[in-house]
């Protein structure tokens, strides 16, 4: 009775997001409303669309779990995102927006070469290799915490699980495009939001206070502070670097493209910020509750600490609104992965290299094809259910922080940055980070770093031996700026 009931809520939950898709399919006319909302989003839309989709399941499953297993010290993470997003929003956001329209690139792509005007196409093909690879590492993330999520509620078969929940988020993604995607992204980070305030102040009750979840942190041997006597400098570092990926993020970055205008940033901004920080602790406090609410979990399940937090504080029919935002963290980033993916292969290959005549309904429908496509590659990667949603994120997270943050940096930052030195540094940083996760090093420092750092010192010295000399890209330059330093 327990999982009809609940089960009863997710059909109506999934009846809802496919009607938003349908309806956004009939309002979707041209291939910038199918891949940026036509540039039209709202301060409220943005903000909760780009937090939404930035935090995925990690953040009601990966996280709490990493803090169940290894106490408070795990909450560096937070603290790095929180101050990556803050960054991000202050002043990345407004330029963004600005240069992108200037330059009329509907991905980041296509920015890198129109921004650089790299004549060679390079700039522009790299990227959207490098998207399409840890996009779909990304995705197929998503798809391991719904399986995980479908399996415990509803103890059906893990592939079937994934099946189910690809299913559904591919609908509604392939119909409606970017506007089905932000608008499903608002309401279910809103969702997200009141779960992650109700479970643990119900839950922080139900264990017995703060000498509670004390006891059992030092019974367990776990950190009681983010500063304990097993404090590492190396793995404070990797767990605060976290905050470096979000430059580079694409589907964060898109939705800094699609708001309607950039005097709508510094209201999106305080709306993100302050859903982050919120969000963040709510996750580093599930898990640290979860410490003596459950004694022992089979190997494997920490990360589901928050599913069983709500099975056994809540009734069916509540429990199940409550674990719908569960599915609502994983659906609002896989969703925005998939979207920026099939951008990526309509624009940055599709329109370039097969047909540069190929009109707006030609390209959407193109678009929708590469949904589909992407989605069967990344529903075979999550077909191992020995994958960690925690692992998976971490290794695509670090992918575009160390290949495009830099190079978002310096295009946004840097008037003489050229179109080699951007080149340089993406390839450079992706190879050191690849090699570091490949040899192992990853265990001794999180690969964004070394990754994040190679792009950087790469783009510094080519820089010094190639100058930027084009009036045109340097005039453009200063007008972006004036433009923001106006608005801020």
């Amino acid at each position: 009775m327990i999982q009809m009931q609940t089960l009863l809520t997710f059909i109506i939950y999934f009846i809802f997001l496919m009607g938003v898709g349908i309806y956004f399919y009939r309002k979707t006319v041209d291939v910038e409303d199918y891949l940026l909302g036509g540039r039209g989003m709202g301060s409220w839309v943005t903000a909760l669309s780009a937090q939404a989709s930035d935090m995925s399941g990690w953040l009601l499953m990966g996280l709490p779990g990493a803090v169940y297993i290894g106490g408070m010290n795990q909450a560096w993470i937070a603290i790095g995102l929180f101050i990556g997003t803050c960054l991000n929003w202050k002043f990345v956001a407004p330029r963004l927006r600005v240069y992108t329209k200037r330059t009329e690139s509907m991905t980041l792509a296509s920015f890198f070469e129109d921004r650089f005007k790299d004549p060679t196409g390079l700039l522009r093909v790299i990227s959207a290799l490098i998207t399409l690879l840890f996009f779909t590492i990304y995705s197929s993330s998503g798809l391991v915490a719904a399986g995980k999520l479908f399996e415990s509620m509803f103890n059906i078969d893990y592939t079937l699980a994934v099946i189910i929940g690809s299913f559904v988020i591919v609908l509604y993604t392939f119909l409606g495009g970017f506007l089905a995607v932000c608008w499903t992204d608002l309401f279910q980070g809103l969702l997200m939001f009141v779960a992650i305030i109700v479970v643990p102040i119900l839950a922080y009750n139900y264990v017995g206070g703060a000498e509670a979840i004390k006891e059992a942190m030092l019974a367990k041997e776990v950190s009681t502070s983010l500063i304990s006597k097993d404090f590492s400098i190396m793995a404070t570092i990797s767990t605060m670097a976290w905050g470096l990926g979000y430059f580079g993020q694409p589907h964060i970055l898109a939705r800094f493209m699609s708001i309607k205008s950039v005097k709508k940033v510094p209201e999106a901004m305080k709306i993100a910020v302050t859903w982050v920080f919120i969000s963040l602790g709510g996750a580093v406090i599930v898990g640290v509750i979860s410490i003596p609410m459950f004694d022992s979990l089979a190997s494997g399940n920490h990360e589901k600490v928050f599913i069983y937090m709500i099975s056994r504080l809540f009734n069916p029919w509540i429990g199940g609104i409550l674990l719908a935002a569960i599915l609502s963290a994983i659906m609002s980033t896989i969703d925005s992965q998939l979207l920026v993916s099939s951008s990526t292969l309509t624009e940055d290959f599709y329109k370039r290299v097969i047909n540069k005549e190929a009109s707006d309904k030609e390209l959407m429908h193109t678009g929708r094809i590469c949904v589909l496509l992407i989605s069967i590659i990344a529903l075979f990667l999550a077909l191992n259910p020995n994958n960690t949603v925690l692992g998976l994120v971490a290794y695509a997270w670090a992918g575009f922080g160390a290949a495009f943050g830099p190079v978002v940096l310096f295009a946004l930052f840097s008037k003489n940055t050229s179109w080699q030195s951007a080149l340089a540094g993406m390839v450079v940083g992706t190879v050191v980070l690849l090699i570091w996760k490949q040899v192992g090093l990853g265990k001794i420092m999180y690969e964004i770093v070394p990754g994040f750092i190679a792009n950087v010192a790469t783009i510094l010295i080519v820089n010094t031996m190639v100058k930027q000399t084009d009036e045109d890209i340097l005039n453009d330059f200063d007008e972006v700026i004036e433009v923001t330093d106006t608005i801020a």
